[in-house]
């Protein structure tokens, strides 16, 4: 969601079948390009039985990358400036320049009537038919559709930006809010297929669930839940709407969020596989003190995100932007975004840019309306022939296509890579799709192959007991292998076991728990912007390990990494931790999350010895932007309700964009 205040204030198939699948890929260009004229175009989607015209939007956005970009506007026709009552047609984008956008975004915050056309007290019908109404009005406006997903917290009941109750873990199969989210899912799946036209035809929508995840203000976020968890709960909602509510005029899209710097191992970190995902997004809003410095970083990143959907056969889109300043800091901010953009071979193929929603108020005008000083250069960014809005899209659904169909598939469902079993006992759950297999089993660390069995729920399982000895070692590989036409499917993980002792009342983290994993460690925090963590036995204040925190601001000002907390710190004076500078100019703050401030300590990396710092809470002050909170104080009060710990380091006044500070044993004393 755009401008959210918690970002703006925080800094397989295996072996022969991946190169099977690149193959396939190949050869489906190959067709495309080279079929006779009139030939069906064959295309490769997740849904290899979707509608018509799903198959053709697919193909149009292929064909219009390098022709120029799609606008979008979130709730377009729902939420304005220069309107009270909508009535469908009503839009700040036709106020601004006389058209629609290309794009509809909408969300499925209407399904639970937080967002209008959905009321708080309409019932469950009404508002699935809302949301409908939504879609088939985009449509009707000559428009593409998107459905973006804030989803609830399905363990604590409260909304997305709660992220406690390691949620995804809950809501997988075998999780104990599983059936709440199922139920989620078919409001979803009864809105997107209830939207039609007057002819009866399913009207295509882009579904976008689970967006911005390695960010840590969502609870499906970095440190909220593992990769692996986020891999398989994307993946669980594809097969569940496509296979078991038969939900087939979707498309899905995946869009991490800035700044990644170019590098597309971050972006493929929570990636769910090139069987699950038809757009890959990018998500990034404007929240520098100057643009050159966002706008060299978002080109970067463009870039990055286009070539991986070149090479994986799949539609690159800038799925959220926006300018997110507290005031217009640059009248030509449109203009300089897309001649940017334009000016780079590669990020000029993003095929649409959505931008968020007018909720009117306090907040952001994202499109601007009469009278904003932004409404001018919106103008010459809609007269630019690169710009396309929905009067100047044709023959979006016109294609004749015909689907690649998807050859067989596995991944194992549960246990997830780097999840932590503390029982005796665990159920191996693999799923095998579309066709069924002769002989699935697992196998532990290279031992014997044991049996799984087709169920009732459509999974292939078993029960896996897990003896004192090999807890005693604290994790396993766990292997899964299918037989599906004479060919071996292949899938892993890695299992964390056993209890982990609770670190002493007050401390953040000691490096100790991870038994050296660097996966696990990273998995453990939240990330913002380019870094990456690991833990270091050479560089440690005690213990085993420290933690080597190695930043990059290449392509942005400052990096930061967060931890949950949720503790009573009332008893302590002080936050303490060791640290071992670069000898940088460049500098560093402490935060503490307490009562729903942010308040910060600020340090130098100047010392390369490695020392203990110690921060009186009394010297910690509220984050300079947080203007609310100016004269708060960190007293015991406050220190009552501490949520959060956060680690910033920022670049200083000297040329060094690159280095690595190492800390340890963070805790309150």
């Amino acid at each position: 969601m755009a401008g959210s205040p918690l970002k703006r204030r925080t800094f397989v198939l295996l072996g022969a079948a991946v190169a099977a699948a690149a193959g396939a890929r190949t050869s489906v260009a190959a067709a495309a390009s080279s079929a006779p004229a009139g030939t069906p175009m064959p295309v490769r989607i997740v849904d290899d039985r979707a509608t018509p015209a799903t198959r053709a939007l697919f193909a149009y956005l292929k064909r219009q990358q390098g022709k120029g970009i799609l606008f979008g506007h979130q709730h377009d026709l729902t939420y304005g400036f220069t309107f009270t009552t909508p009535d469908g047609k009503a839009s700040d984008t036709r106020a601004a320049v006389g058209d629609y956008p290309a794009v509809f975004g909408w969300d499925t915050l209407i399904l639970d009537g937080d967002e209008r056309p959905g009321t708080e007290d309409g019932t469950e019908a009404e508002n699935i038919a809302a949301l409908s109404r939504c879609i088939r009005q985009g449509d009707a406006r000559g428009g593409i559709n998107t459905l973006s997903a804030h989803m609830p917290n399905f363990v604590t009941g409260k909304d997305f930006y709660d992220t406690t109750g390691r949620v995804v873990s809950q809501i997988l199969p075998g999780g104990a809010k599983h059936s709440y989210f199922n139920a989620f899912l078919d409001r979803v799946a009864k809105a997107v297929k209830g939207a039609r036209r007057p002819d009866g035809t399913a009207i295509p929508v882009i579904f976008r669930p689970f967006h911005e995840n390695n960010g840590g203000w969502f609870w499906w976020g970095a440190g909220h839940t593992t990769s692996g968890e986020f891999i398989e709960l994307f993946r669980y909602t594809v097969e569940y709407l496509r296979d078991t509510r038969g939900v087939h005029n979707l498309l899905y899209a995946y869009s991490p969020n800035s700044s990644l710097g170019g590098d597309p191992t971050g972006y493929l970190k929570t990636y769910p596989g090139d069987r699950f995902v038809d757009i890959l997004g990018y998500d990034s809003y404007d929240e520098a003190a100057g643009p050159t410095p966002w706008l060299d970083g978002l080109v970067r990143d463009l870039a990055m995100v286009v070539r991986l959907a070149n090479e994986r056969g799949k539609v690159p889109a800038f799925t959220e932007f926006g300018e997110s300043g507290t005031e217009v800091r640059d009248p030509q901010w449109f203009t300089r975004l897309l001649q940017a953009v334009k000016a780079d071979p590669l990020a000029r193929q993003v095929a649409y840019m959505p931008t968020w929603a007018n909720f009117g108020g306090t907040k952001r005008a994202y499109v601007p309306y009469p009278g904003h000083v932004l409404l001018p250069d919106f103008v010459r960014f809609h007269q630019d022939p690169y710009t396309l809005f929905a009067a100047d899209l044709r023959g979006v659904f016109a294609a004749r296509t015909t689907a690649v169909r998807n050859g067989p598939s596995m991944h194992l469902v549960t246990p997830t890579d780097r999840q932590r079993v503390t029982a005796a006992k665990s159920t191996v759950r693999v799923r095998v799709t579309p066709a069924g297999a002769s002989r699935v089993t697992y196998s532990v660390n290279g031992g014997r192959a044991r049996p799984l069995r087709l169920g009732a729920d459509g999974y292939y399982s078993g029960a896996w007991s897990i003896d004192t000895a090999l807890r005693k070692k604290g994790s396993a590989t766990l292997t899964v292998r299918a037989r599906v036409d004479g060919k071996t499917l292949t899938d892993s993980a890695v299992v964390l076991l056993g209890e982990v002792a609770p670190l002493p009342a007050g401390w953040v983290d000691d490096f100790e728990r991870y038994a050296g994993d660097d996966v696990a460690v990273s998995e453990a925090y939240t990330h913002l912007n380019t870094h990456t963590l690991t833990l270091s036995p050479d560089h440690k204040s005690s213990g085993s390990y420290g933690l080597a925190y190695a930043y990059d601001f290449t392509a942005a000002e400052f990096t930061g990494i967060g931890k949950s907390v949720l503790a009573d710190w009332s008893a302590f004076t002080s936050l303490a931790l060791w640290l071992r500078g670069d000898g940088s100019e460049n500098g560093g703050a402490l935060e503490i999350v307490a009562d729903g401030v942010q308040f910060q300590y600020r340090f130098a990396l100047a010392d390369t010895s490695g020392q203990e710092i110690r921060a009186p809470f009394s010297e910690f002050q509220p984050a300079p932007w947080d203007t609310t909170h100016a004269t708060a104080v960190l007293d015991t009060a406050r220190l009552a309700k501490v949520t959060a710990f956060n680690l910033y380091l920022g670049r200083g006044s000297g040329a060094v964009t690159k280095g690595i500070v190492y800390v340890d044993d963070i805790r309150a004393e």
